[in-house]
């Protein structure tokens, strides 16, 4: 069970920042990138994450984590949407299986708004509304607003094999070592890290901890045991005491010892990085800014360039 993947919102293949992140793809970001051709797109893409909020909790960690799971694999082109007829696809890889549907839903959702502005249409990569529905989620769920670069194109390519995890019993070592693959120092993953703060884990992810580990709550692990034990495969616990608010309760929660996976609890048990745990802990704000920081950092990876992608018409399926 400890050999399980960390598939709460981080899946990425180890390779080097400077392959995934092209200084001409990365030029092309800005802000204002649709100002001309989609002038009202944020507040589309804003409203119709307000309505897949409201129809279910789980829209929104479910839309954030989508959106770390497409860019840390082949980069930020919405490869994670794609339906291969062969079933060769990064969403049916076994370690995404526990992607939620209401992520995809929220990102299709807000294409089809999207589209239905006819200034709009098949104008606006799959890539940078999965990106703004990521912000929404987060910024709807209470958290810090956060201006996002766009001018993302769409993969054409999604494969099972791209897709690695890392386990949810890595260490700080090992933590460190693939997220630096991606280009990130420890403080940037420890902020990233942070978007635990929303959502729930599935028993598979965290049982094997329960009466093994020292470092969990004692009192967390009897709860979890009756939470698991009559439903192993179907259970689930939520991951910090507020999971529908992106708050800092996440570090606070580490700190008691009640972190859920491993690699997160690790954060704390470690020396080495408990000092940016507290530091969290005790600053939303300093958290905040720094999870915008790294956010912003992960949207930058892998973007795909009008020679390496396309603007899907139908998220699902390459044009």
């Amino acid at each position: 069970m400890a050999s399980r993947k960390l598939g709460l919102f981080v899946a990425a293949a180890v390779v080097s920042a400077a392959a995934l992140m092209p200084p001409c793809a990365v030029a092309q970001l800005r802000t204002d990138y649709y100002a001309s051709a989609c002038p009202n797109l944020e507040n589309i893409v804003r409203g119709s994450v307000r309505q897949s909020m409201a129809q279910s909790q789980i829209s929104a960690p479910a839309a954030l984590r989508l959106f770390f799971h497409d860019c840390a694999v082949t980069g930020c082109d919405a490869s994670i949407m794609i339906v291969n007829s062969n079933g060769d696809d990064e969403w049916r890889h076994s370690d995404n299986q526990s992607l939620k549907r209401e992520g995809f839903l929220t990102v299709l959702s807000a294409k089809a708004a999207v589209d239905s502005d006819p200034q709009c249409r098949n104008k606006v990569s799959c890539a940078d509304i999965l990106a703004l529905a990521a912000r929404e989620s987060v910024v709807q769920s209470g958290g810090p607003y956060y201006l996002v670069e766009l001018g993302r194109y769409d993969g054409r390519v999604s494969t099972r094999g791209s897709v690695v995890l890392p386990h949810v019993n890595f260490n700080l070592d090992q933590l460190n070592a693939f997220f630096s693959g991606l280009g990130f120092n420890q403080t940037e993953m420890i902020a990233l890290l942070g978007a635990h703060t929303l959502g729930a884990a599935d028993c598979p992810f965290f049982q094997y901890r329960i009466g093994s580990d020292p470092s969990m709550d004692q009192g967390l692990a009897s709860q979890l045991r009756g939470t698991c034990g009559a439903n192993p495969s179907g259970g689930f616990a939520f991951l910090d005491p507020s999971p529908g608010a992106f708050d800092n309760a996440f570090y606070r929660n580490l700190q008691g010892g009640r972190g859920l996976l491993g690699s997160d609890q690790v954060l704390y048990s470690d020396q080495r990085s408990r000092g940016a745990v507290d530091g969290y802990a005790a600053n939303q704000g300093a958290f905040f800014a720094d999870f915008v920081a790294a956010v912003t950092k992960l949207g930058r990876v892998g973007v795909k360039t009008a020679a390496t992608g396309e603007i899907r018409r139908d998220c699902r399926f390459p044009n």
